[in-house]
């Protein structure tokens, strides 16, 4: 339950709402209407070029993952069928037309759009359809009046500069909200990750923010040197917090390991009360946690931190900072313990569902030959375990985060919406239920909890 949403389903549901402006798709019927009036001769408009035309004549071909739309920093993907319909790859609805699909993805990002632009909206293979019309045109009807075909494209691109230029505006006067994942389009914009094998030598020029993709320890010849086993306790927390706020958190991990058998337990989350540019109370945070450690007769064994909007893959920077944590908690007699790293993505529109992405991950040193490359981030396999109550302990640790946000100008506003009919507090308690312990009285012991987030700010 970590990061899958809803599975397709059994029968998809074919969507054929396109919205007011757009231009509806014809049924075979009516195409086969427009074609025996007089052959390739006879002028289709805007309206008759549909995506089954296109297919017959070969401009198009159906494939998986061929259409996308790239909307106000969010992506998605659909599969183009033999019958010119779109399957949406996230949810596996059926749309009747690029129209119907644009409109839908559109509404998710930003409610109150009434039509998709659908053909200046979807691209395939990377070039929108729109001028896959214009080629059709081109090739059958060169008398055509053109216009009638790019002047959706004009529309959308500047609608798409609106956006960004108004969620400049709203971010310069107004606190941040967490409104603005849905619709500032250079705050949510796109971090494409990287392939490790592309980074090569370390370089002072590049973006310490830039996200790597994780190996497997297959890929690079390895086994996980050691097993993990974490608490449903520790995700829970962990979740939590980084649900709260639309900027990056931190926080430690706690738990044992046992050298005979090479299991490391993750079995507690110390959350960090703190602003990581507040390095006064930094250290004062950090003492508190170790000796909330040591009372527990646990050790540290790793840390997590959040991409609040982005995916859960680690950056070069958080590669960088895993190795000096690694390093670290290995100590001076050169017993290995592994320290692991675990990263959150509440807030990520590419996530599944209303669930984070929860990555843990690890850094292998670079080759000996190649000191001056980067480590290699590597995906951990984890064994969840499911606790059997949600503690008293847990549920302070809760309160405590409650109150030291409640505050906070980028606190998540849990009364507004994450997609048109889940609000940000349907979507914690959504993805927070993944976690939950065996015995279903939780619910009721955290409804406290969302009713001071309901009442916070």
């Amino acid at each position: 339950c970590l990061s899958s949403g809803s599975e397709p389903p059994g029968s998809p549901q074919v969507v054929e709402d396109g919205g007011e402006e757009d231009e509806e798709e014809l049924s075979g019927g009516e195409e086969a209407e427009f074609r025996s009036s007089s052959g390739r001769g006879s002028l289709l408009t805007r309206r008759g070029i549909t995506l089954r035309v296109l297919l017959k004549d070969g401009l198009v071909e159906p494939g998986d993952g061929v259409l996308a739309i790239h909307y106000l920093g969010k992506n998605f993907v659909g599969d183009l069928l033999n019958d010119g319909k779109i399957r949406w790859v996230e949810t596996g609805q059926i749309f009747n037309s690029p129209s119907a699909w644009a409109t839908h993805c559109k509404r998710l990002v930003n409610p109150a759009k009434k039509s998709g632009c659908g053909w200046a909206s979807v691209r395939y293979r990377g070039q929108k359809l729109a001028q896959y019309k214009t080629t059709w045109l081109h090739k059958y009807q060169p008398s055509a009046d053109l216009s009638m075909v790019s002047e959706e494209d004009d529309d959308e691109d500047e609608e798409e500069g609106k956006a960004a230029v108004q969620a400049d505006e709203k971010n310069k006067n107004n606190k941040p909200g967490l409104h603005d994942v849905m619709v500032s389009r250079r705050a949510d914009r796109e971090r494409i990750p990287v392939r490790y094998c592309s980074l090569g030598t370390r370089d002072a020029a590049r973006d310490p923010h830039t996200l790597v993709e994780l190996s497997a320890f297959s890929a690079i010849n390895r086994f996980q040197p050691f097993n993990v086993a974490v608490s449903s306790n520790v995700l829970l927390l962990m979740d939590f917090h980084c649900h709260l706020t639309t900027s990056e958190v931190v926080g430690y991990l706690g738990g044992r390991w046992d050298t005979n058998t090479q299991l490391l337990t993750v079995l507690r989350a110390f959350p960090c009360r703190t602003r990581l540019a507040d390095r006064d109370t930094a250290s004062a945070v950090e003492e508190e946690i170790c000796q909330n450690l040591f009372m527990r007769g646990l050790s540290l064994v790793g840390w997590y931190h959040s991409h609040p909007r982005g995916p859960a893959l680690p950056s070069l920077q958080d590669i960088d900072s895993q190795m000096d944590h690694q390093l670290r908690l290995q100590g001076s007699n050169n017993g290995f313990q592994p320290c692991l790293g675990v990263i959150c993505g509440p807030y990520y529109h590419g996530n599944q569902g209303v669930a984070s992405t929860i990555t843990p991950f690890w850094v292998v040193p670079p080759p000996e030959q190649r000191p001056n490359d980067y480590g290699i981030p590597v995906a951990v396999e984890v064994t969840y375990v499911q606790d059997n109550f949600l503690t008293s302990d847990v549920l302070n640790e809760m309160m405590l985060l409650v109150d030291y946000y409640r505050t906070a100008p980028d606190l998540v506003q849990f009364n507004q919406y994450w997609c048109p009919d889940t609000t940000m507090l349907d979507k914690i308690k959504g993805s927070l239920s993944c976690h939950a312990p065996k015995d279903q009285a939780y619910s009721q012991i955290l409804e406290h909890v969302y009713s001071q987030l309901s009442n916070a700010h």
